[in-house]
């Protein structure tokens, strides 16, 4: 593998509605059929599916869930990421939690919470971005809505690559696949979307559409409706070469955010 490629495993599932054993049961067996490969994605909420119940779902840090996913990075020697339900202190956060294989696990509390499912009303949103240097790449995950707002996501530290980890259902996938690409395009960076499959607790239905985009716009991978383990290989020298080539973000406005 050349040094400066990274392999990602995108894994496309259907969830199991608020159940955490037999999601964690379907993940290992998912996991368990991929080798050679630097990072694992799961799903936004992949434990319980998209569920305003952290009342009663909700881990903390030192939950089983988070224990899992360390085991799971330290044996397969990748990292392993995903959002889930978080109690810290009085708050519920739905969280993305990024486990590497020798123990570091870095958190992004999800900043925009979807108020039309009444998300803001049970979680807490995060204040912070987060940016991971890994095997010489600076990666940013954000979580599903976070999509929506170019501000957020704008690429203002020169990450090469940006992840999205979702529940974002079918009825609007085209917002779903265009916005992935205009955000690949105006951050000149491979962008990643791991979306679910399948019905949730609320009869609302998923198509998936997970997809990896270059930082030129162009598809490498997407996956509609069926279930999918799929690793793809990212260029860190195409992505500089292109960069150099088209240098488009020595261009962007500068501006600060203010909470």
């Amino acid at each position: 593998m050349a040094e400066n490629n990274l392999r990602i495993t995108l894994i496309q599932s259907n969830l199991h509605w608020e159940d955490t054993d037999a999601n964690l049961h379907s993940f290992e067996e998912k996991i368990a059929s991929v080798d050679d490969t630097d990072i694992i994605l799961l799903p936004e909420m992949f434990s319980t599916g998209f569920s305003m119940k952290p009342e009663s779902l909700a881990e903390e840090m030192n939950g089983r869930t988070v224990k899992w996913m360390i085991e799971i990075a330290v044996e397969k020697n990748v990292v392993l990421c995903g959002s889930l339900m978080i109690k810290s202190k009085n708050s519920f956060y739905n969280r993305l939690v990024w486990v590497q294989p020798d123990g570091n696990i870095w958190i992004y509390d999800k900043h925009h919470l979807f108020s039309m499912g009444e998300e803001n009303n049970h979680y807490t949103a995060g204040t912070k971005k987060l940016i991971i240097d890994y095997k010489g790449w600076k990666i940013c995950p954000l979580v599903c809505y976070d999509l929506r707002f170019p501000v957020w996501s704008r690429n203002t530290q020169n990450y090469d690559l940006m992840i999205y980890v979702a529940n974002w259902p079918e009825k609007r996938n085209y917002a779903w696949k265009s916005l992935l690409v205009a955000r690949a395009i105006e951050n000149q960076c491979y962008t990643i979307g791991l979306n679910r499959v399948g019905e949730d607790g609320n009869k609302i239905y998923h198509s998936g559409d997970s997809s990896v985009i270059d930082m030129k716009g162009e598809i490498l991978f997407q996956k509609s409706h069926l279930e999918a383990v799929h690793t793809v290989t990212l260029s860190k020298s195409a992505l500089d070469d292109y960069r150099k080539e088209f240098p488009v973000l020595n261009d962007r406005d500068e501006f600060d955010l203010k909470n």
